[in-house]
């Protein structure tokens, strides 16, 4: 028997956000039927079904062994703490249980394809990529490199620069990003949420970027879609399902606050890791 998959998602209050998570499970289970593997999807908090379910659905369906991918673009807290920590809570749970642990989507090629596929037709504009934000600097930082490699890999005549910002929890805000923008000479601003599904953070993005735009008649600010549902999306799961099996775990750990003394962060060190309470997850 093949192990099986388990896709992680962080999980939100939004309904529309939770229930494209579902479908998106659904798309890559059909994916996955070719090669007889069997998937499943769960939330760490907030959505049903919680992880713990998920787990139980694939052990009910016999499988003992589980690759698990963490559905979530950068390498923060939920990819290195609690999705870990909520795997191993499941392993004591069911005795003979064995994991193997993927890493998120990161700065991937395809990752790049498809925020160039959301702000297409914005042609000749400043884009403002927003990202969730996170205490963890390392977070943070690959959320910059995104921009980064965005604006290196984007032939010129498609957009004027890139800067970016977070919605949450780090600095520079939305509106700080875009009165950026404005100083850099920006007339156009194509803003370009770091997200995977619709939820309560990518319409607080858009949001905060009509109220910023409101007050600056002279800049014009669209808004571009999440990166959503699709199967360039499937396909990297996917790619890091395999990878997992094959231990083929690349991810850079020189700058990740568990593991490395990073100035004002030491106490992270070795810090203990725990799972979410998720409201689904019974202690039974």
């Amino acid at each position: 028997m093949n192990p099986a998959l388990l896709i992680v998602g962080h999980g939100s209050s939004d309904i529309v956000g939770a229930q494209e998570f579902r479908a998106f499970t659904e798309r890559v289970g059909k994916r996955m039927e070719a090669r007889d593997i069997a998937v499943a999807g769960g939330f760490i908090e907030l959505s049903p079904p919680p992880l713990t379910d998920a787990v139980r659905v694939l052990i009910g369906r016999g499988h003992r062994r589980i690759a698990a991918v963490p559905l979530m673009l950068v390498a923060a807290g939920h990819a290195k703490g609690d999705i870990p920590a909520a795997l191993a809570r499941e392993r004591e749970r069911h005795p003979g249980l064995t994991v193997a642990y993927g890493r998120p989507l990161g700065p991937h090629p395809s990752v790049l394809s498809l925020l160039r596929e959301r702000f297409s037709g914005f042609d000749g504009d400043t884009v403002l990529l927003v990202g969730r934000g996170s205490t963890d600097p390392d977070a943070n930082a690959e959320v910059a490199k995104v921009a980064r490699l965005l604006a290196e890999t984007t032939s010129t005549g498609g957009l004027a620069g890139v800067e970016y910002a977070f919605v949450s929890l780090a600095p520079p805000g939305v509106a700080a990003g875009l009165e950026r923008c404005r100083r850099l000479g920006a007339a156009r601003i194509a803003v370009l949420p770091y997200f995977l599904f619709p939820g309560v953070l990518p319409d607080r993005v858009k949001s905060q970027a009509t109220a910023w735009a409101s007050e600056h008649p002279g800049v014009e600010v669209r808004c571009a879609p999440v990166l959503g549902d699709t199967e360039t999306l499937a396909d990297m799961v996917i790619e890091r399902y395999d990878e997992a099996l094959a231990g083929d775990i690349r991810m850079n750990c020189d700058t990740c606050i568990y593991r490395v003394a990073l100035p004002n962060f030491e106490s992270r060190v070795g810090a203990a890791q725990h799972p979410h309470d998720h409201p689904h997850d019974h202690p039974h």
